[in-house]
């Protein structure tokens, strides 16, 4: 019994780390779509400047 239990207890201890894992991917992949969101922005910004600076020639 004794055994079972530590293995037991040794599951819930490897699922609250994947759990965490699987937390801090997730968190990762948001703000990498949030930089990305931002940095498309810029690079947008830039072309439209770009466009309009080039028509006043």
């Amino acid at each position: 019994m004794a055994k079972k239990k530590a293995a037991s207890k040794k599951k819930v201890a490897s699922k609250k780390v994947a759990k965490k894992t699987t937390a801090k991917k997730v968190a990762k992949k948001t703000t990498a779509k949030k930089v990305a969101k931002k940095v498309a922005k810029k690079t947008t910004a830039k072309k439209v400047t770009k466009k309009k600076a080039t028509k006043k020639r």
